[in-house]
């Protein structure tokens, strides 16, 4: 069975940096780098959607992107939290109206 390569978040921005910045086509950028067009492909728009401030569903790339990714997830950690606190007063409040 084949395994698919794992590229570091440097690596990936450099590459598609080649089509973004240097101006090479995603054939020439995949030649030059060994990675295949598909990936490629996904990385360049993912790294120009990162330069227009859309939040990826992947793991982003961008510093930026990163940090808005883990707050999310902090938000969401904390609603969690606040709903589970919400729900266990309603029940201490039921408890206490039955006594």
């Amino acid at each position: 069975m084949k395994t698919q390569p794992t590229y570091s978040t440097e690596f990936k921005i450099d590459a598609a940096n080649l089509v973004i910045n240097q101006g090479y086509t995603i054939r020439e950028a995949c030649q030059a780098t060994g990675v295949g067009p598909t990936a490629m492909r996904r990385w360049v728009i993912q790294l120009k959607q990162e330069f227009e401030g859309i939040t990826p569903i992947a793991n982003a790339m961008t510093p930026e992107q990163k940090r808005i990714q883990e707050l999310e997830a902090q938000i969401k950690k904390i609603e969690w939290e606040k709903d589970i606190l919400k729900k266990a007063t309603a029940l201490l409040m039921q408890d206490s109206i039955k006594r």
